[in-house]
């Protein structure tokens, strides 16, 4: 493995962790997004990022400003890409999107560059001929909260050279990342292959009237165990994923409960812009939801 420069296209909710947790083990990153203003809100988050790895890893003040200088930010996407070992693209789940993306990336992107897309239920076959260069392109997918829960999976699709997929368990694993490698494409992948039906019956529970979000979430922690129930792990997630998610199949089935539940998302979290720990607001208010009170479960 050679790669010393890494850009993450989208500084979302995964694209910023991926390029502070990139930085932070050394390599240098350029941030993309479509706008400068929107990488200045990136660079703002950054700040909340550094909070956490100190308080969460024990990173000293060193280390964060070292991080903090390996990060560049550009909005123009020839100037993005010029220099770029691998691609990391986090740009929202969408199939359009990110066709288009890749579309004009094959465009400017140096020959040497190695496109990864880190979407969470998509097939990397699905971009593949779009990358214009199949064999270098593969799915490198995070989880949430990156430096905690440090997974990394990583999947290629059937043009994929398998030099190049060994490249990315190892970059994986340079940048603190538990290495989970998929012998075959699977939609979601192993983590989103458990978790997106698990919120999705959470989902069809409430837009059925079964229970509200309280009580669901209480219900799978005090049975479980787990730290957080499905709709805490929604506002982390991000609803507009969840949303993006279910659109996909809502479209493809025209189940009636999908589609009541995309109807459900878009009118009470959509388009109010509660979209999650992100916002400040989506099933809880942050930063003090009601789920980590010391009386929750009770």
């Amino acid at each position: 493995m050679s790669f010393k420069n890494i850009t993450v296209a989208g500084s979302g909710v995964l694209g910023y962790q991926i390029a502070f947790q990139t930085a932070f083990h050394g390599f240098n990153v350029t941030v993309y997004d479509i706008n400068d203003e929107v990488l200045d809100k990136a660079k703002t988050k950054f700040d909340v990022l550094a909070a956490a790895f100190k308080r969460d890893l024990a990173a000293t003040d060193g280390q964060l400003a070292d991080t903090k200088t390996r990060l560049a930010y550009k909005s123009d996407l020839v100037e993005a890409v010029k220099d770029a070992d691998l691609l990391i693209e986090a740009v929202p789940e969408s199939p359009e999107i990110k066709i288009g993306f890749y579309e004009k990336l094959a465009k400017v992107a140096p020959e040497k560059t190695i496109f990864a897309t880190n979407s969470s239920t998509l097939l990397p076959s699905q971009f593949a001929q779009s990358t214009g260069r199949p064999e270098k392109f593969l799915a490198l997918h995070f989880a949430n909260n990156i430096w905690i829960n440090n997974t990394a999976e990583i999947m290629g699709h059937p043009g994929t050279d398998k030099e190049i997929f060994d490249d990315l368990v190892e970059f994986a694993k340079a940048i603190g990342m538990i290495a989970l490698p998929l012998h075959k494409e699977q939609p979601g992948y192993i983590l989103n292959s458990l978790l997106v039906p698990f919120l999705g019956a959470a989902i069809n529970l409430l837009v059925t009237d079964v229970a509200d979000v309280q009580t669901i979430d209480k219900t799978w922690m005090v049975a479980t165990g787990a730290p957080v129930g499905p709709f805490a792990a929604l506002d982390v997630v991000g609803i507009t994923t969840a949303y993006n998610i279910n659109k996909l199949a809502a479209e493809k089935t025209q189940d009636p409960l999908r589609l009541k539940a995309l109807e459900y998302l878009k009118e009470h979290f959509i388009d109010k812009g509660k979209l999650g720990v992100s916002t400040g607001e989506g099933f809880y208010q942050y930063p003090n939801p009601a789920y980590k009170e010391k009386d929750f479960l009770k």
